[in-house]
């Protein structure tokens, strides 16, 4: 007998939400339009965001200021409750809320290193712009630093198996995580820009 014990599960699926094309559209032109306006997020991004444009140092609860993003906001939730009821949470879904909101336009050569959303449930993001050849989101087995002595995986051997996993995203696709899994957006290859939406759910 082989049991799967502590598995990581990454929820992805499109939004599947009446009237898409106009939310991506909509979304798109209000992420451009930080991007022109938004000084302080600028300044943030030239030193921790080279290349790029993020509002997560300057604009990062988006779905309270703009009913755009708050229409993406009760869309996300539908998928965060699935979520949270496949981990088998013990706590009412409905405690879970999306507290920051930001955007991320990463052109050509930009990337985004390991990290992960400390203190938050849920984190995810939602993709407005993929373009072809653009970034996956490319996640790390959180036990990495117990392995010591382990040999590594076969190229080809399955997911569950691997060492790290990228997930090719969609426009209009959300993907949802547990926020201690640490993830990271490798240089994306794209001539155009990569545009998201990123967001944490925390327990409140």
């Amino acid at each position: 007998m082989i049991k799967t014990l502590f598995p990581t599960f990454v929820y992805y699926s499109p939004l599947a939400v009446k009237g898409q094309p106009k939310l991506l559209k909509e979304l798109k032109d209000e992420a451009y339009k930080f991007a022109q306006i938004d000084e302080e997020g600028q300044a943030w991004s030239k030193k921790n965001y080279k290349g790029g444009y993020t509002s997560y140092g300057s604009l990062s609860q988006l779905h309270r200021y703009s009913s755009t993003f708050e229409t993406l906001e009760k869309e996300i939730n539908k998928h965060v409750r699935k979520f949270v009821k496949h981990l088998e949470m013990d706590i009412d879904p409905k405690e879970l809320r999306m507290t920051s909101c930001w955007v991320n336009i990463m052109p050509t050569d930009v990337i985004h290193t390991m990290h992960i959303h400390p203190l938050s449930v849920i984190s995810g993001t939602y993709y407005v712009q993929t373009p072809k050849n653009c970034s996956s989101i490319k996640f790390e087995d959180p036990r990495l630093d117990s392995f010591m002595a382990s040999p590594p995986r076969k190229h080809n051997a399955k997911d569950h198996n691997q060492r790290h996993y990228s997930l090719a995203p969609q426009e209009g696709h959300v993907v949802l995580f547990e926020s201690w899994l640490r993830h990271e957006v490798p240089k994306n290859d794209a001539h155009k820009e990569r545009i998201s939406i990123s967001f944490n759910y925390d327990w409140v």
